[in-house]
């Protein structure tokens, strides 16, 4: 069993993480580390674990811990990612992984350096749903792709949450502009060549509130909208020239509802729907992950250059948004 470490009581390490942890059938929890104490006490009582720690170099010095899972604000990401590298561990990271492209490439020297497994916590990359779509379009059952179109929204004006601080990287492109793009790259296999954007932000906060964004890749486009001050939405449709695919809750599936794929064709008016149930895609990333310890290989896990290829896009689009123009990718 792969011994975890969480850095910090986040809410998605309490909510998602550590429940998959628990429901997985190759991790355990072994400790969680807390600047307050009572905070990861309290947690080891709820959650059965088996040590608090007062600080995040302790936990990293324990040397019964094989894994450390990430979820501090982004801003701290880089940082703490390094950190756990030096001291060994295997590292599973809160997306996103950084600010911009420079500090992955720092990030990835280390990892070549530790000799440790690494991977961005994209959940959805293991969501079996997304495995359907990539092979209902790569077996052509709606054609040739051709246009897709995505959007994820939220309401949030709480000033105390990380996603309305620009200093510790909050801002909606950051925090859930990443999914419309890194779906659209998983199911394609494809990159794009440019973007053009326009995007808001908000007086009192100075985060990115609400981004309207145009990706255009070789065969096909992708067009997508997020925002974090808008009433809660989500979905991916990607049109071919003989159907389409909807995705009913591509980011948030059991918890937005239920993990739904439907296939229309353009020749007949039946809609053909895939259903996945409650698939948690958390317990499946903590397994992947753990599996990918156990065998010395992250060919599985989604890769640093993958989290590289999607910063470098985002990074992209505030550049698009700031000089008004499309920007080659």
């Amino acid at each position: 069993m792969i011994k975890w470490g969480i850095l910090s009581t986040a809410k998605i390490a309490t909510e998602q993480i550590i429940p998959a942890i628990l429901e997985s059938k190759n991790s355990i929890i072994y400790g969680i580390a807390s600047r307050d104490l009572k905070k990861a006490k309290k947690l080891v009582k709820q959650f059965d674990i088996k040590e608090a720690f007062s600080s995040y170099k302790d936990i990293l010095n324990c040397k019964k811990i094989d894994a450390i899972y990430i979820p501090l604000p982004t801003s701290q990401h880089i940082e703490w990612s390094i950190f756990s590298l030096r001291a060994q561990k295997h590292v599973l990271c809160e997306k996103p992984i950084a600010l911009n492209v420079k500090e992955i490439d720092k990030l990835d020297l280390e990892i070549k350096k530790s000799n440790r497994i690494f991977s961005e916590a994209f959940m959805v990359y293991y969501h079996p749903q997304w495995k359907k779509v990539k092979k209902l379009i790569s077996d052509g059952e709606i054609g040739d792709l051709k246009h897709v179109q995505g959007c994820f929204t939220y309401f949030n004006i709480d000033p105390k949450n990380m996603r309305n601080i620009p200093e510790l990287g909050g801002g909606v492109l950051p925090d859930i502009g990443v999914y419309p793009l890194v779906t659209t790259r998983m199911v394609t296999d494809q990159e794009p060549i440019s973007v053009r954007s326009k995007i808001e932000y908000d007086k009192k906060f100075k985060t990115d509130i609400y981004a309207s964004v145009e990706v255009n890749f070789k065969h096909f486009d992708l067009s997508f909208y997020v925002s974090t001050q808008m009433s809660l939405n989500q979905k991916m449709i990607f049109h071919g020239n003989k159907g389409k695919i909807e995705v009913h809750s591509p980011f948030n599936a059991r918890l937005y509802g239920d993990a739904i794929v439907s296939l229309s064709k353009s020749d007949n008016n039946e809609k053909v729907y895939f259903r996945f149930g409650e698939t948690n895609q958390y317990r499946l990333q903590i397994e992947a992950f753990a599996q990918a310890i156990k065998k010395n290989d992250s060919s599985d896990l989604f890769s640093i250059t993958n989290s590289r290829n999607n910063q470098k896009i985002i990074d992209k689009i505030f550049q698009s948004h700031k000089i008004k123009k499309t920007v080659k990718i």
